[in-house]
């Protein structure tokens, strides 16, 4: 089992930007990792998710341009740098894994999140 601890949330007015960080424990070398979010009403939805090799990304529409996923082995951890921020992209943001082949870019895959961060943006 991999456990996730995300962080990096916040209040920012439309336009800025924020740097979520997810710090990965356990046996995660078998597993994909990605950032789902929920905003109030909504299902969870996926965002983004990356390979464990990293050689493989995946955004929803919504975000191409404006997100980007990565990740660093040396520190054991997962990011998600977040530019040109609107209040269409205010939600709880989870760090997730997923055990399954390929499955960085499905969400039905995802079988473990953190407990999230909220990201707020103003108008």
């Amino acid at each position: 089992q991999v456990q996730l601890a995300e962080s990096g949330g916040g209040l920012v007015q439309a336009g800025g930007s924020l740097r979520l960080s997810c710090v990965v424990s356990g046996r995660a070398s078998d597993y994909n990792l990605g950032w789902f979010r929920q905003a109030p009403g909504k299902e969870r939805e996926l965002v983004s998710g990356i390979s464990w090799g990293g050689g493989q990304q995946y955004y929803r529409d919504s975000v191409k341009g404006r997100f980007t996923i990565s990740r660093d082995d040396a520190k054991n951890a997962m990011f998600l740098r977040m530019n040109s921020l609107t209040p269409e992209d205010t939600a709880v943001y989870y760090c997730a894994a997923s055990g399954a082949p390929g499955g960085y870019a499905t969400a039905h895959t995802y079988t473990e999140w953190g407990r999230g961060t909220q990201v707020t943006v103003s108008s």
